[in-house]
């Protein structure tokens, strides 16, 4: 198995194909949806999860077979067929063209893999097995879920906010990042876990002191 190089790729408004219309890669188009992505779907059929998402044109079904040129213009493909056959000529049309292109759970036919993913508002943990086991990395996810709650999204909420303010009331670049990393190392979190709220304001005058 190749080593994979970890990114986060912005997909907002970018055109994705995913090949495939059961459960998992229903799946892969929600997630692709809520990034902004502009998601076709090729597939005779479709899991009725996705019928309000194509109702409202968030997601383009194309209801045929896959057949070449189905990926013109992709920047992203992934392939979630029962078929060997196809599975493979999505991935050989994508290599050709040169779009990363990811077969489900056949790592030899991947360019990219997506990991398990921790989320919590801004904050987005990745969290890969090289392909060697996503069970295992669905464990390890489910793990650190019980360590990263919501307080870490409003954690991250409320810094960028501060970090605005700090940006426009103190112009020392220095000064500007010392400030945020003492907030960041502040019981702040704990503050936050606990139940407090405190505006932006609040907290930028507690550590500009």
């Amino acid at each position: 198995m190749p080593r994979f190089y970890p990114m986060m790729l912005d997909l907002r408004g970018k055109p994705c194909v995913v090949v495939g219309g059961g459960e998992v890669a229903a799946r892969k188009v929600e997630s692709l949806v809520e990034c902004g992505a502009k998601v076709t779907v090729i597939a005779p059929a479709v899991d009725s999860s996705l019928a309000p998402l194509i109702e409202r044109g968030a997601v383009i079904h194309l209801p045929n077979n896959y057949g070449a040129g189905d990926l013109q213009g992709a920047v992203l493909a992934i392939a979630s067929t029962d078929s060997e056959a196809v599975n493979r000529a999505v991935y050989a049309d994508a290599k050709a063209q040169g779009i990363p292109v990811n077969v489900v759970d056949v790592p030899d036919l991947c360019t990219f893999i997506v990991p398990a993913v921790v989320e919590q508002g801004d904050l987005t943990i990745a969290i890969s097995t090289s392909g060697k086991s996503p069970a295992m990395a669905k464990r390890i996810r489910k793990e650190m879920e019980k360590h990263f709650g919501p307080e870490y999204g409003a954690m991250l909420h409320l810094l960028g906010e501060v970090r605005l303010l700090t940006q426009a009331r103190e112009k020392n670049l220095d000064r500007r990042m010392k400030l945020m990393t003492a907030i960041v190392n502040s019981d702040l979190l704990e503050r936050l876990r606990g139940g407090a709220r405190p505006t932006a304001d609040e907290v930028y005058k507690e550590f500009a002191k």
